[in-house]
């Protein structure tokens, strides 16, 4: 067996070198102020924007996690304040990402450990947590190029799904969201959080059912309505032109309206087992990819090639996947 005191002296090492790099971080953190009580006014009201009527009020969303910070900032996105635990950091990168939220004009506040684990709703928190003005559109705002490929979310009920379409539209390739009649809050940080800041980087516009419909009709739009009761497979569906993705709320599927409307055509995912219909988000990933393959047919060329994983001192730069 392994002598202890020398497995000791070896783990204290290593705590050690985990504190002095703790330190270093907090050195060169640009903090114009420290908190250190969780019962701060400032914490408190961190923690109250969990709530989406106090979002609301304010004007602000919660945008938590090294990644989902970073591409905010890629995308252009301006937090105004972002609370910084050096002692929580998992790597060497987040003084470098709070530089740049001070250059796109952010305060920077430096937290005790015990007031950051209070504002985060984490398990496992990775010491950076911003707030920021919320994410809005309308259809009018949006600047599609030609044969756009769009994603419309009828009354979408859960952030985690919510989160998981705009990670899958990202990846897809997809030129914008549409929110039709929304069941949840584009800002909640659970939607932010399962989409792994992708919600930055995709145009979203929010707007009833029937100007949705108007909009892609006026634009000869392919309107593909997702639902397991129509006839056609969403293989026989010809996407390579400007497309709207259309899918439903989790238990009640699109509306009438789509379903009748004589824009749409609606398709079906071939089932060959028990269940007769996906997961929202599973479904609307299918969906988007098969469009994807169409449209890269003699053009696989526009693929990037693979990347590897985004880390920082070697380890995955936030703990918590999408849901």
């Amino acid at each position: 067996m392994p002598n202890p005191d020398i497995r000791d002296r070896a783990s204290d090492r290593n705590d050690a070198k985990v504190f002095a790099g703790h330190r270093a971080a907090a050195a060169h953190i640009p903090a114009t102020v420290r908190l250190e009580s969780p019962a701060n006014p400032r914490v408190k009201d961190v923690v109250k924007l969990r709530q989406r009527s106090h979002r609301d009020k304010l004007g602000l969303m919660l945008v938590e996690g090294y990644r989902e910070l970073k591409r905010a900032l890629d995308n252009g996105y301006r937090p105004r304040t972002v609370f910084a635990c050096p002692e929580l950091f998992m790597g060497v990168h987040e003084p470098e990402l709070l530089r740049r939220a001070r250059e796109a004009g952010a305060e920077i506040a430096e937290c005790s450990r015990i007031a950051f684990e209070k504002m985060s709703a984490r398990d496992r928190p990775d010491g950076l947590l911003a707030t920021g003005p919320q994410r809005t559109g309308t259809l009018r705002d949006l600047r599609l190029p030609e044969n756009a490929l769009v994603v419309v979310a009828e009354a979408i009920e859960k952030p985690g799904n919510l989160g998981t379409i705009l990670r899958s539209a990202d990846a897809a390739g997809a030129d914008a969201l549409v929110l039709c009649d929304r069941c949840t809050d584009l800002n909640n940080p659970n939607v932010v959080r399962a989409s792994i800041g992708t919600l930055f980087a995709i145009p979203v516009a929010e707007a009833t059912t029937a100007e949705a419909i108007e909009f892609f009709a006026a634009r000869g739009f392919t309107i593909l309505a997702a639902s397991p009761h129509a006839r056609a497979f969403h293989t026989q569906a010809d996407l390579r032109g400007p497309t709207a993705i259309v899918v439903g709320s989790e238990q009640y599927g699109l509306s009438d309206a789509w379903m009748e409307s004589p824009h749409a055509h609606p398709v079906r995912i071939p089932m060959l087992g028990q269940c007769d219909s996906l997961n929202v988000a599973a479904a609307t990933t299918i969906l988007l990819f098969e469009a994807q393959r169409q449209r890269l047919v003699g053009h696989e060329d526009r693929v990037p090639p693979p990347a590897a994983h985004e880390t920082h001192d070697g380890a995955v730069s936030a703990p918590d996947f999408g849901e």
